[in-house]
């Protein structure tokens, strides 16, 4: 049975016409299938829409009074089509992503270039927050994805690691010719330590390593900026722990030294947070593919 919206369409193209042989070429339709869809709609409606004439036909005034609203009415709807279309073609559309600072600058960045290359009509939102702080505002909807420290222990987020990353502990020029090494934990612990802020998921990870080895440890400084870290550590201010593949350029220069240890914290990841229940919008889904391919590109 042929919808009120189909009837609404096929009263638009007569209109538009003039004729019932030419809106049926038009829309692939009989020219009796189009007469019986035009009568049913006047039934419907219990109005003579049309004046038929050997010429062809044309509106009643009830017919033009309909046709102003119904053609309104259907462009909106083609509108919304093509919108929706151009969504899911990333033409246009938004990408809210969670994530900290540090992360942002040395791991999202190119990801964030690669995809607006490719998509310059998607507009970013970046939210900034902690990684705890990022699994809230995800659940709220604030944002699409976040990409945060590992591990993460919540079972209404799919996670994709992406990236393996090692803590470690630098110093600067002072400590480097004082300390011997390798390191046992149970020197480290007593040495004037500089950790980022209790909230980060980084810093409760060596903590919880370290703890597990029976010791606590009480840093001489607690900072909220990963740069800080490596700048307080180059500056003699104590024992940082960061992020090596944060830190290649200090390293790398000399700025820092990283300090050896008799045993290793285990490497954590980097990843990609999204909640199991909610779809991902086709601008998260393309992002998301884009880290994943440029990293199997990569070899990571």
């Amino acid at each position: 049975m042929i919808s009120k919206l189909d009837l609404y369409k096929v009263f638009c193209i007569v209109a538009e016409s003039g004729s019932f042989s030419k809106a049926a070429k038009a829309l692939y339709m009989t020219q009796p299938a189009v007469s019986q869809a035009i009568m049913q709609l006047e039934r419907e409606l219990d109005t003579r829409l049309f004046n038929r004439t050997p010429k062809g036909v044309s509106l009643t005034n009830e017919g033009k009074l309909l046709f102003e609203y119904v053609h309104s009415a259907i462009h909106l709807i083609d509108v919304g089509e093509e919108k929706i279309l151009e969504f899911k073609n990333l033409t246009i559309g938004e990408l809210k992503i969670g994530v900290g600072d540090t992360i942002s600058r040395y791991f999202l960045l190119p990801y964030l270039e690669a995809f607006h290359n490719r998509y310059p009509n998607i507009k970013f939102k970046i939210v900034n927050g902690t990684t705890s702080e990022l699994c809230s505002i995800l659940k709220s909807g604030e944002v699409d994805i976040a990409i945060c420290n590992f591990p993460i222990d919540d079972p209404a987020f799919e996670k994709l690691p992406c990236l393996d990353v090692q803590d470690i502990f630098v110093c600067g020029e002072k400590y480097k010719h004082t300390l011997p090494q390798p390191l046992a934990f149970q020197q480290l612990a007593k040495l004037p330590l500089i950790f980022l802020e209790p909230r980060s998921n980084s810093r409760k990870y060596v903590e919880d390593f370290i703890l597990s080895k029976g010791l606590k440890i009480s840093p001489e400084f607690e900072l909220g900026s990963h740069d800080l870290l490596l700048e307080f550590a180059r500056i003699n201010l104590g024992i940082a722990c960061v992020t090596k593949e944060f830190s290649l350029d200090y390293l790398n220069k000399g700025a820092v030294h990283e300090i050896q240890l008799l045993e290793e914290i285990p490497k954590r990841s980097i990843g990609i947070c999204f909640l199991k229940s909610v779809p991902l919008s086709t601008a998260a889904t393309k992002f998301v593919e884009t880290i994943q391919l440029r990293d199997q590109g990569a070899g990571r």
